[in-house]
């Protein structure tokens, strides 16, 4: 948005003045003409590009950083403010020429006289204005040498017309929080709540005010009590509410080293939507009950109280609550004591928390009933849930006690707290949140129960436990200090579910699912719209934004990659120590490195290497070229785009990127994977390098063994030749992960261009002599991602041939299926993602057996009569008529049992009836029998459908500002949204389509990084279809 300002003072230019936090034309004032309490330093000149639509900031309480950022910056806004202050001059000075030219005797001079008058004037005064405020300042390139002293700062209004005195997205550090004392009453009925908080405070600088953040709070009373005195005093709170923040000025100012007493009263709905302290709704005996329940991360403890609600304020809280009788209220700590005001109301009132930052803070209050246990080492453990719901707590129960218990040993530093609680919450926009011990869950994800859960889902609820108290360490005793480096805590919280679980659920078997997670990561980094692991955000959608897979599974996929070149006992020391270092404190990307290059046994620049990783944009593709005559591997490394580039490579933007990959290989002379001395390594650091091979005869070298390593590769010529030969002949050679990681490289690098679609499919024909799950699930995936590609471009011919050659490298292994849960967990996935498959191309007797087994089901209404692990497929072919759609429907709406209601949820959306799957798209934003929490995994499921994805992206555009509302513009629910319902996308009309309706947007739609993603990945179809139609075509 461009404000307009209605005064003297010339417009700013957009890139100097926008921000994407205002929703709403800030009100600014000149505080040139304002008395300011303390003198501007000379080192309190500061430019901020984007992050503010203030044009200069400092109030004596900052330091840039980088001096040169401040040189160049200021340089550029005093350019800026010379060319404003000499257009008003030129304006006035115009005016007083023609007076005098008209009013004197001399002949009236013409207009070319006047212009060129006008402007020599306008240069001369411009020049005395440069020579007047910037005395003595050279200007280079670098800008100015001698840092200005009188800018003015421009600042906001509040919303009663007052200076608001801070002009930054990011709160001041002139004064910290040391411990909040929170008392709430949450009212069930009218759905609102009463607070107070009373914040102790430090000042750490001298200042002027105390800055903090509030969001949708009426505050009634405000006080301020030195700890000196204890003598309170009323003071007013302002407001500013594009930035989220509160004010209090104070006079005099407040000394660094003093301590003072913020107390806060207010009151507030509870939200309607799925974050801050919010409503939550549930049937119980075709009665429906309410519970009040948080979801703060990343910024809406603001919502709840008044705090200073940014990742490095960390504090101790005291919270209290009061409920009436039939609640019980759960927070972070175990509970102290409970008073009761003799009027049905209760207080319970709770222990005084660890240090730890506000996005953690979370209470409850709710009727809920629980199962518990205690640990070895004193920890009670408990799983809440609604009352109907007990018999699915108790597996989450012992795989909670099993994991806190492997952690403790791992991490050789024991859980803080004297409880864990792991509630199931009925209304819940994420699958988990690790509040510091009162973990919350979305309901799917905690309960499971034996006899009718698929082994899927007991890996899924296994995982995400895993990963939440994985956080308990990575995120809460240690945390990022700002969210740019988010990926310390989801990377290592990712890294850590997949680790667990091969060490106490090896059964689990949860490594082909990592390399799943590895092969999506790349995906999303191969594109331009991708960004580094540690970014820089400031606002709210940006920093929503970057919960996304790149934080996630790239940050878990380059610890696997640095753990197997440490090794694993190096490693282990390596994170130990950088717990211990940083315990309750915050940290930076480098201090994980500097933590693990202090072991001893690590004698490589650890920093300098994963900067490479860490700040670099997308991945590399490594060309390998074997040559057998010279005896020698021939190695090279370039950044890996999907989107083609047509000029020379060399003069790329992006051949600048270097990383260094540590390398493993093995080759034809040794290529026994249980041998340590086959397995080997090289550090690859240059854009070039060369490997000199001590064996003899080398017919072919497989590198990145597993796919652990962040990089794809790319095999020359023959080399290439061989390894596909090797497949054919002899597969079993490479490990089945090496052997999926093979089948996705050579699609990822033939979406690029840098080999030939014909070939990729060709290495898919030794699938018929293929058993193992991980390359069967990446060739299926691979092959129906162009399956359905081809078929909603309406090539119904060219997508039944595809589908005939599907089934005839597949149709063997699919005949030898049964329709039973019988065998290992990962032959009951192949199973499961066979029989699939089979009924969603109508083959054989698919249809037949699972027609039958749900007409079972439906005279019988019993699910136990189902193999658990076929329910999904048996749902969805059972609900294609309108007659078989409608009973699941009302089993839906009648069953506790979450997973098997999500296969329920999945099959009604991949109908092929409009009405129906319309009125599960509207029912599920309306909240009714359907969850809005559901919503995005209906229009993702329909999407993939040649009925829904037209339908799906129309609802998406016509209900876009209710969806806004319910949530969040930047969440990872509004990413799904946004990437599924256009990811089916390939021609023009359609990319015009969507960029047309985003850029028609009025809010900040439109510049979310998800747009943009969306954006590329139609014309990565687009560019696909236009290259590889002809040649699959003559392929089949």
């Amino acid at each position: 948005m461009d404000p307009h300002f209605q005064s003297e003072r010339a417009q700013l230019p957009r890139n100097m003045i926008e921000n994407s936090m205002f929703e709403e034309e800030p009100d600014v004032i000149d505080l040139a003409k304002e008395p300011r309490l303390h003198p501007l330093e000379p080192d309190d000149v500061e430019y901020e590009p984007r992050s503010s639509r203030l044009l200069v900031r400092g109030l004596g309480e900052h330091d840039l950083e980088d001096d040169e950022d401040d040189y160049e910056s200021s340089a550029r806004l005093l350019g800026m403010s010379f060319m404003n202050r000499s257009s008003n001059h030129r304006n006035n000075m115009s005016g007083v020429y023609n007076r005098e030219a008209s009013g004197g005797p001399c002949s009236v001079p013409s207009a070319r006289t006047v212009l060129v008058g006008a402007f020599v004037v306008v240069i001369i005064l411009s020049i005395a204005m440069v020579v007047y405020f910037l005395p003595k300042c050279t200007f280079t390139k670098e800008g100015c040498h001698k840092k200005n002293t009188t800018l003015m700062l421009i600042y906001p209004l509040t919303t009663n017309g007052q200076v608001f005195p801070w002009p930054k997205m990011r709160l001041p550090n002139a004064v910290v929080p040391v411990h909040y004392e929170i008392a709430l009453h949450p009212n069930l009925t009218t759905m609102n709540f009463t607070g107070f908080v009373q914040i102790s405070l430090l000042i750490k600088e001298d200042t002027n005010n105390i800055t903090l953040h509030s969001l949708g709070l009426k505050i009634t009373k405000a006080t301020l009590t030195p700890e000196a005195t204890s003598q309170p005093k009323d003071v007013k709170v302002l407001e500013y509410p594009p930035h989220q923040q509160i004010a209090i000025k104070v006079n005099p100012i407040l000394l660094k080293g003093e301590k003072y007493i913020l107390n806060l009263e207010y009151s507030a709905n509870l939200s309607d939507g799925l974050s801050g302290f919010y409503k939550s709704s549930y049937q119980d005996k075709n009665k429906t009950r309410i519970l009040a329940a948080t979801q703060f991360e990343p910024f809406a403890a603001r919502n709840a109280f008044p705090c200073f609600d940014e990742p490095a304020f960390k504090a101790t809280f005291t919270i209290k609550i009061t409920r009436e009788a039939d609640h019980i209220s759960l927070s972070n700590m175990q509970k102290n004591t409970t008073i009761s005001d003799g009027n049905g109301l209760f207080q319970d009132m709770f222990m005084k928390s660890v240090r730890m930052s506000t996005y953690l803070v979370a209470f409850i209050v709710a009727e809920l009933k629980n199962v518990s246990q205690e640990t070895a080492s004193g920890t009670l453990v408990s799983v809440y849930a609604v009352p109907d719901k007990m018999d699915q707590m108790h597996y989450a129960l012992e795989a909670a006690l099993k994991l806190l218990k492997f952690y403790e040993g791992y991490f050789n530093i024991s859980y803080p707290l004297k409880k864990l609680d792991l509630v199931a919450i009925p209304d819940f926009a994420a699958g988990a949140m690790e509040n510091w011990g009162l973990i919350t869950f979305r309901e799917i994800a905690l309960l499971y129960r034996e006899e009718t859960a698929s082994i899927l889902d007991k890996q899924i609820v296994t995982m995400v436990i895993a990963h939440e108290l994985a956080h308990q360490w990575f995120g809460n005793l240690v945390t990022m200090e700002w969210w740019n480096d988010l990926w310390l805590n989801e990377g290592f919280a990712t890294f850590m579910e997949f680790f667990s679980l091969e060490k106490i659920f090896p059964e689990l078997k949860v490594s082909d699912r990592f390399l799943q997670t590895r092969f999506k990561a790349m995906e999303k980094d191969s594109m331009n719209s991708s960004h580094p692991l540690s970014t820089r955000v400031e606002t709210a959608e940006q920093i929503e934004e970057i919960f996304d897979s790149i934080s996630y599974e790239k940050g878990a996929s380059i610890l696997l990659m640095l753990k197997d070149f440490l090794n694993e006992t190096v490693f282990q020391q390596g994170i130990g120590r950088y717990l211990n270092e940083h315990m309750y404190g915050n940290t930076k990307n480098e201090d994980l490195w500097n933590s693990i290059a202090k072991v001893k046994s690590v004698d490589l620049n650890m920093k300098e290497m994963m900067k490479t990783w860490t700040l670099q944009t997308g991945f590399p593709v490594v060309t390998v070229k074997l040559d057998t005559t010279a005896n020698k591997i021939h190695l090279s490394q370039e950044r890996f785009l999907r989107i083609s580039i047509s000029q020379d490579p060399s003069s790329s933007p992006d051949s600048s990127y270097l990383w260094h990959i540590p390398l493993t290989y093995i080759t034809s002379s040794c290529s026994n994977y249980t041998q340590p001395k086959c397995i080997k390594t090289w550090l690859l650091k240059n854009k070039t390098d060369t490997i000199d091979l001590k064996e003899t005869n080398v017919t072919w070298v497989k590198f990145n063994l597993n796919m652990s390593g962040y990089y794809i590769v790319h095999y020359d010529g023959n080399t290439s030749k061989e390894l596909i030969g090797l497949l054919q002949n002899n597969h079993l050679a490479l490990s089945d992960q090496d052997r999926a990681a093979f089948i996705n490289n050579a699609f990822v690098l033939a979406s690029a261009g840098k080999i030939s679609i014909r070939k990729a499919l060709s290495m898919t024909k030794y699938m018929k002599n293929e058993c193992s799950t991980a390359p069967i699930t990446e060739t299926l995936l691979q092959l129906d991602h162009i399956y359905r590609l081809v078929q909603k471009r309406g090539m119904l011919l060219l997508a039944g041939r595809l589908k005939k050659y599907i089934l005839n490298i597949f149709g063997d292994l699919i005949d030898q299926q049964t329709w039973s849960n019988n065998g290992s967990l990962s032959e009951r996935q192949l199973r499961s993602t066979l029989l699939a498959v089979a009924c969603d191309y109508n083959y054989g007797n698919c249809i037949q057996n699972a027609t039958e087994l749900f007409t079972k089901w439906k005279n019988a209404k019993d699910l136990s009569l189902l193999p658990t692990d076929l329910m999904t497929t048996i749902f969805s072919v059972g609900a294609r008529n309108i007659e078989g759609w409608e009973f699941v429907l009302q089993m839906y709406n009648h069953l506790q049992l979450d997973a098997e209601k999500n296969k329920m949820l999945i099959a009604m959306a991949k109908t092929n009836g409009a009405q129906q799957l319309i009125w599960l798209m509207y029912d599920s934003l309306q909240h009714g029998m359907i969850r809005t929490q559901e919503l995005p995994s209906i229009l993702a499921t329909s999407s993939r459908s040649l009925v829904g994805y037209l339908f799906a992206w129309d609802f998406v555009k016509e209900n876009w500002d209710n969806l806004v509302k319910k949530f969040h513009l930047g969440s990872f629910p509004f990413q799904a949204i946004i990437a599924e319902t256009t990811s089916q996308f390939s021609t023009k009309s359609h990319l015009s389509e969507v960029q047309t309706f985003f850029d028609s947007l009025t809010d900040e739609g439109s510049q979310l990084r998800a747009v943009q993603e969306a954006l590329e990945i139609i014309r990565l179809n687009i560019q696909w279809m236009d290259k590889n139609l002809k040649n699959l075509e003559m392929w089949l």
